[in-house]
């Protein structure tokens, strides 16, 4: 078996929706026999191909046992056992064994995807089974089901003393794949700096700026794929620079969008990117480089276009009026966030449904986006197309830590959305248990924080108002339980409520979740905890507070054995400490 080195790194991404056994096959071998590398690279320029096809192939590469598809995804059953072993042999450069099938083979005998014989040996290299297939007038222009012949196979690889003997046998130098690609395309999409070098210099029909059918010349495909080498040599041989594709991407776009930092700085420098046009000009949907960049995590990418000589804008807006920070928000790319903000973009901007980056770090679950914006002082009360502030999102996704984070930096929980509902309704109408108690919470601590000292201010790090587990609380946590469980009847606990000052509303947000005869248990050890909550955050004795809120509501003898109950738990609690 001759195996066929392919660099999977460079084209790893970008057919990375085949599923975890590619990602697996990648890592183990960048190896992989000649019909294999033939279906990725028709994969690759024709997305009508079918995924179900190469993913079936990797299924035996993921386990470790390439060799295995050497028959089963080369051919199919209409082969003879003979055109088998043809195509075998053209792999492996073996002539003999050639001669000696074409006795009884036709030299352009196909398999499933229309592949010959002179497929395999112009993708594998293989110069002598080539001039073989050539001398029998093997057709060199016939294309597989995706469009791609033996010339453009040659030029994909790079394989260049192949391709020259193709040409001079007669090929076709003008053809193209399904995609719209030549060979000047192929080999500039794969970084063949000599194939590329050739096709300037002897194949001159082909032109600089052709275009493929997505309108990419040379120049685009070598700045989308980061190939610089090449890059850099068709800017030597006078290519036009200021050209875009049919999404009016210009090669700063494409090399932005796809993460290859030393080609965006060529061209920074030494291209198009020197003017502020370029730098920030818009595709078909309004994005700059610095978008494209921000939207796919490229960090680098990102600071090179703040950093470039021409003046980047950084607050440029899309067509649906998203700036950089909204991508970053919107995909979670913490590190740009923090780029963004601190190079001061506008961390308030609105998209066309409202959204700010806040509200789009929140509905993605990005706590730590969130933190950065909280921190950097966002307004955390903008609404949205819905009328909703970044809390009501929180409230009815059940994002805990981003919940946190807004109720401590002091949103308004007043604000209703277009239902006319509050965040505190929302949540409970999501039974987002856990929020409805962090929204009560956080609602009696900025009361009681107003009526005592007339602030209202953030506490932001300062206090947290989700579920309290920690272990110097399990105690009082503990006899509250008890009390919820055993001790209260049915309606007292929303009577120590009212005494408490829990509002109606939160009252009727507790019950809301589960119904039943003794659900009135849960709700009481809920109310309990978000009591405690507050009782502890004012330095308050709870067990003394315990005593008066159940002397209030006319339970002194409960009252009595609660406080007498808590005390030996703590005195028990401390012995067991000791020994």
């Amino acid at each position: 078996m001759i195996w066929l080195e392919l660099p999977f790194a460079k084209f790893y991404h970008s057919i990375e929706w085949v599923g975890p056994r590619f990602a697996l096959a990648c890592q183990r071998s960048v190896k992989v026999v000649v019909f294999m590398a033939l279906e990725v690279v028709s994969l690759l320029l024709c997305p009508e191909a079918t995924r179900g096809t190469i993913h079936q192939d990797f299924v035996s590469l993921g386990a470790g046992h390439p060799a295995s598809l050497s028959c089963s995804r080369s051919h199919d059953a209409r082969m003879l056992q003979c055109e088998k072993e043809f195509h075998e042999a053209a792999k492996r450069n073996d002539v003999d064994e050639m001669e000696k099938l074409l006795k009884k083979v036709k030299v352009d005998a196909k398999n499933m995807r229309d592949q010959t014989a002179l497929h395999f040996a112009a993708g594998s290299g293989q110069e002598d089974a080539v001039k073989l297939l050539l001398e029998r007038k093997a057709n060199v222009d016939k294309g597989d089901k995706y469009g791609m012949n033996p010339l453009l196979i040659a030029a994909w690889f790079g394989h260049l003393e192949v391709l020259k003997r193709l040409v001079n046998g007669g090929g076709r130098v003008s053809s193209q794949n399904k995609n719209g690609l030549n060979i000047l395309h192929c080999a500039a999409q794969r970084g063949h700096v000599e194939t590329v070098k050739y096709t300037l210099e002897s194949l001159e029909d082909l032109g600089i700026e052709g275009k493929t059918n997505a309108e990419k010349t040379p120049y685009l495909l070598a700045a989308e794929y980061g190939q610089l080498a090449v890059l850099e040599l068709l800017m030597d041989y006078k290519c036009a620079q200021d050209v875009s594709d049919g999404e009016k991407n210009t090669a700063i776009h494409l090399a932005a969008k796809s993460g290859h930092m030393l080609s965006l700085e060529h061209l920074l420098e030494k291209g198009p990117g020197r003017t502020l046009d370029f730098v920030n000009s818009q595709n078909a949907n309004g994005n700059t480089a610095l978008h494209l960049a921000a939207e796919g995590g490229h960090l680098e990418c990102v600071r090179m276009l703040l950093d470039c000589e021409a003046i980047c804008d950084i607050n440029a807006l899309n067509n649906e009026s998203m700036n950089a920070l909204h991508m970053a928000a919107k995909h979670g790319h913490e590190q740009i966030a923090k780029l963004l903000i601190d190079e001061t973009i506008d961390i308030n901007a609105i998209s066309t449904k409202q959204a700010s980056p806040l509200h789009l770090a929140v509905q993605n679950n990005y706590p730590i986006i969130v933190t950065f914006l909280v921190e950097a002082e966002a307004n955390i009360n903008l609404v949205d197309c819905r009328n909703q502030t970044a809390l009501h999102i929180a409230a009815e996704t059940g994002f805990q830590e981003s919940a946190d984070l807004l109720l401590a930096a002091g949103t308004d929980l007043t604000l209703l959305d277009k239902q006319k509902k509050s965040c505190l309704e929302v949540a409970a109408r999501a039974n987002q248990v856990n929020l409805v108690d962090m929204i009560i919470k956080a609602d009696r601590y900025f009361t009681r924080r107003k009526q005592e000292e007339g602030n209202e201010e953030s506490v932001l790090g300062a206090v947290t108002f989700r579920p309290d587990r920690r272990a110097e609380t399990q105690h009082l946590r503990s006899v509250l339980w008890d009390l919820a469980r055993d001790k209260l009847r049915p309606e007292e606990w929303q009577q120590l409520a009212t005494h408490w000052k829990f509002t109606e509303a939160q009252i009727q947000a507790i019950q809301q979740q589960w119904e039943g005869k003794k659900t009135y248990k849960e709700h009481a050890h809920r109310m309990l905890l978000v009591w405690l909550h507050g009782v502890l955050e004012f330095n308050e004795n709870p067990i003394k507070a315990l005593y008066e809120g159940l002397v209030g509501i006319g339970r002194r003898d409960l009252a009595d054995l609660m406080r007498r109950k808590a005390h030996e738990e703590h005195v028990a609690g401390k012995k067991c400490t000791v020994s």
